[in-house]
């Protein structure tokens, strides 16, 4: 079983959780440095470094690009550099969603805005603060498709197993101001950098699948005019059902029937995709684990 990685300042593996801990930064800070000086000779904006919430997890931010694909290339990448500048540290890293069952997995939360021909961002509000129609559209289109994608967005057996309110993993289709329980939160800042935050993915997701399926959904949703719920404030965890797939199978089967994933993704993708990964879930069904032998073997 992996364990959190030893602290290169102390040699002590940690066992308990502080978010946001500077301490945390500290003990790993050449690592970290490293990272960011091989990101940046690379082009690669990698900026603010925070400590999160399982031992040895750190959350890493990318700066703004309107530019959707070298987006998704600068997230592939820095997982590249992170990787080998960890091995360079006698270190190993993942972006496996859920390595320990006790502590909170690992997401990949994307900021999107859409820009019009002249670079003027269309969610942004005319009056006051008050979300645009359009920025309305979009979220109705992200929350009517959101279970229809599900499969991009976590597209492992592991990815399922993230979702636990505990561990601050939306598990409803839901949307607020500000609101770090929701799937969807619309960030507070300058009318300019007005956006939307998906916070359903895990580490493991392809980000260029995970893009076309969010940004087919927003167009789907600015289409179709489609009005969302009311904005949740408060603990959404708290006030909603959970709605979203709780297994790869189920996800699998609702993006098989998507007409509209299909028609903006195209049915020979949806067609492969989804066969890749019934085999892959038929692989893993037909392994026997330890536990079933504990359970099991001496049992009957």
């Amino acid at each position: 079983m992996a364990a959190p990685t030893v602290s290169q300042l102390t040699g002590k593996r940690p066992e308990a959780t502080q978010v946001y801990s500077l301490d945390d930064l500290d003990e790993h800070a050449e690592l970290l440095n490293d990272i960011i000086d091989a990101a940046r000779q690379q082009n690669i904006p990698a900026d603010t470094i925070v400590a999160e919430s399982a031992p040895g997890q750190f959350e890493i931010n990318l700066k703004h690009t309107p530019d959707a694909m070298a987006s998704c290339d600068h997230a592939v990448l820095l997982k590249r550099v992170i990787k080998n500048v960890a091995h360079q540290h006698d270190l190993e890293t993942t972006f496996m969603a859920k390595p320990y069952p006790d502590q909170a997995g690992n997401g990949m939360h994307l900021h999107i805005s859409v820009l019009d021909d002249e670079g003027r961002n269309i969610f942004a509000p005319t009056e006051g603060n008050k979300p645009t129609e359009t920025l309305g559209h979009a979220v109705g289109g992200l929350l009517t498709l959101m279970q229809d994608y599900m499969a991009i967005l976590c597209p492992n057996v592991n990815a399922y197993r993230r979702f636990s309110p505990e561990f601050y993993v939306p598990c409803a289709t839901s949307w607020g101001i500000e609101n770090r329980t929701t799937a969807l939160r619309v960030p507070a800042g300058p009318k300019e950098a007005t956006r939307i935050e998906h916070r359903v993915a895990g580490a493991d997701a392809n980000p260029y699948l995970m893009m076309a399926a969010l940004l087919s959904s927003i167009l789907y949703g600015i289409d179709n005019r489609l009005a969302p719920p009311e904005p949740i404030t408060g603990n959404a965890y708290d006030k909603t059902e959970p709605n979203l797939p709780t297994n790869l199978r189920d996800a699998l089967r609702l993006l098989k029937a998507s007409a509209p994933i299909r028609q903006y993704l195209g049915h020979d993708f949806i067609d492969v995709f989804i066969t890749c990964k019934e085999k892959e879930l038929q692989e893993f069904e037909q392994h026997i684990t330890q536990l079933e032998y504990d359970w099991y073997l001496h049992t009957f």
